[in-house]
């Protein structure tokens, strides 16, 4: 019988859907159980393949001292994932996001581990400090306990410009099993692409896209290198996404049509205008006009609408909707009703 971590690791490395959870409040900013479970269930049923939590659209707040939430979110998810496995006979995956310089980092992967995540996402964020070669030595650690997705985050977010080389050297790294790449720039995800699939452990490494701007190209482009007269070729198989945690029904169904697009070798030019049309609506959400100042209340706001959360309420009261993002939202909604659940 397959252990469900192998199982889990497998259908990780085939190329998942996997959405960002958003953090539910009540009206008091104080952390909701109920709502939390009744969003994991709402992305399992949906048909995502697993889950990211204490990620970015968790806010990275749950784990200040006096918030103390990383813990109560990591536990409540991971254990609605295992009623669900349970009552459906399926295998998700879970994934736990690492934050932090390395004692705090390897504090939260151990955690990560004891709730039976099957991997962490390690953040970069706000470690400007360190080198790329301390950046390396801290995956390394990180590794020696759970499985890592490299993290390439956007300077906007908090992420910083990495070299290739770094990524190189990344990839090299046992344990490594996969990239998320949210860099928002095509030149440094070539990067990204280029050093996974030149690495030695190139078909251990699975890509995957966080470039919210760019979902449905990256999902559908083959990149090629010739390296000394050999050609090899990457792809992003997946997607571990903040855009994901809203309308992810409508979303399953485009990502298959993509997987499929791919593996067929053709690209029908709708898919093209529907590249287009996703980049619109995730403008709209995470409120790109301003510095995606109201990325995570617009996300809330759409799943609000839906019935899948009670407010926008984020833990820092000044974290609302920008002017105007509101209206943004409502425009796509009436435009792309296709990109929306019913």
């Amino acid at each position: 019988m397959v252990n469900r971590h192998t199982e889990a690791l497998r259908i990780f490395s085939d190329g998942a859907f996997i959405p960002a959870i958003p953090l539910v409040l009540d009206a008091k900013r104080q952390f909701d159980p109920k709502g939390q479970q009744k969003l994991v269930r709402y992305y399992l049923e949906s048909g995502a393949d697993g889950i990211a939590a204490a990620v970015h659209t968790t806010q990275f707040q749950i784990r200040r001292p006096e918030i103390a939430l990383l813990k109560p979110v990591l536990k409540t998810v991971a254990e609605e994932i295992g009623r669900f496995e349970e009552k459906s006979g399926r295998t998700f995956v879970r994934v736990a996001g690492v934050c932090g310089a390395l004692p705090q980092a390897i504090e939260e992967a151990r955690l990560a581990c004891e709730y039976g995540y099957d991997a962490v996402l390690l953040s970069p964020g706000g470690l400007k400090e360190l080198t790329e070669e301390e950046l390396l030595k801290r995956t390394r650690a990180v590794a020696a306990i759970l499985p890592v997705i490299g993290f390439y985050l956007q300077p906007a977010a908090g992420g910083r410009l990495l070299s290739y080389s770094y990524w190189r050297h990344f990839c090299e790294i046992e344990n490594v099993i996969g990239i998320k790449c949210a860099s928002f720039n095509r030149y440094s995800t070539v990067d990204v692409v280029r050093a996974a699939a030149l690495s030695s452990r190139a078909d251990k490494i699975t890509l995957y896209t966080g470039n919210d701007d760019n979902i449905i190209i990256d999902l559908l482009t083959p990149y090629r290198f010739t390296v000394d007269g050999k050609t090899v070729e990457k792809r992003f198989q997946g997607g571990l996404l903040g855009h994901w945690s809203v309308c992810t029904k409508a979303a399953v169904r485009i990502f298959h049509r993509l997987k499929a697009a791919a593996k067929d070798c053709t690209i029908p030019k709708e898919l093209l205008t529907l590249a287009a049309e996703v980049t619109d609506f995730n403008a709209a959400v995470f409120d790109a006009k301003n510095g995606f100042a109201g990325c995570i209340p617009g996300v809330h706001e759409v799943l609000r609408r839906k019935g899948l959360m009670k407010g926008t309420w984020c833990l820092d009261p000044q974290e609302v909707l920008s002017p105007g993002q509101v209206e943004e939202i409502d425009r796509c909604e009436a435009m792309y009703p296709h990109l929306f659940d019913e």
